[in-house]
């Protein structure tokens, strides 16, 4: 029997106007399928013209000006529900979602679908649940002593996965997909027994942990920063307290 590793995965990535899912935007997106190991991936890529301005610091992590996104950006309304519906056809396919850093794009994305489609994200899973890998939270949770940064470029360098035009959505959601065959492949004794829907809950919990670490750690270090421990998606914030 082929493990989940070895057959059919998708993967999603974004790029947007900044960092923080609540009132940033995207700008670009992208969706890789791919059938197994080796095989051609088929990608499906949107641009979007967010209605904002975009930061120079952004542009310079992307490379995508606000002239380039007026001139060949979509209406973001349209995009969201494409890329919502993409992603609800891979679960009912059953093919289990890669995303890196699971809680910035899905969050952000279901966000979009709340401001431009009066949706939320979890209403595309009702009937077929999203099932997904987060390579930065299986690494740091079957290779939590290792040291290091683990951004997906680090993750692609441990893992000597190819990684062809960083920050590009379509390259990086392609590079994240690489990285969770080749950690189920060096860890296939302690996760090849495991489906990814068991994978997908424990993920969740091994998240919650590694916040709680993290937390932890920034008050030791005197750093205010709040760590959300909610996996794959943060839960959507009242308006009276947004």
């Amino acid at each position: 029997m082929t493990c989940w590793y070895e057959g059919p995965l998708a993967a999603f990535d974004t790029e947007t106007t900044g960092v923080d899912v609540e009132t940033d935007r995207i700008v670009s997106a992208a969706v890789v399928v791919q059938d197994a190991p080796g095989t051609r991936p088929r990608v499906t890529r949107w641009l979007v013209n967010p209605g904002v301005p975009v930061p120079e610091a952004a542009t310079a992590v992307h490379g995508l000006t606000d002239d380039h996104l007026q001139r060949n950006g979509r209406w973001p309304a349209p995009v969201m529900y494409e890329i919502a519906e993409q992603l609800a056809e891979q679960a009912a396919a059953g093919r289990p979602l890669v995303v890196m850093n699971a809680p910035f794009d899905l969050t952000i994305l279901d966000r979009e679908l709340r401001r431009h489609r009066a949706s939320s994200l979890d209403h595309w899973f009702r009937s077929s649940p999203l099932l997904v890998l987060d390579p930065r939270v299986l690494d740091k949770h079957l290779d939590r002593y290792r040291k290091g940064r683990r951004t997906l470029t680090d993750l692609c360098a441990h893992y000597e996965v190819t990684l062809d035009g960083a920050h590009d959505a379509g390259a990086d959601a392609l590079a994240a997909l690489d990285v969770v065959r080749a950690v189920g492949r060096r860890f296939a004794a302690r996760l090849e027994r495991l489906s990814p829907n068991e994978l997908h809950h424990l993920q969740t919990g091994w998240h919650a942990a590694q916040a709680r670490g993290l937390q932890a750690w920034f008050a030791r270090s005197g750093t205010p920063e709040a760590v959300d421990p909610a996996w794959p998606l943060r839960p959507d914030v009242p308006a009276e307290a947004a």
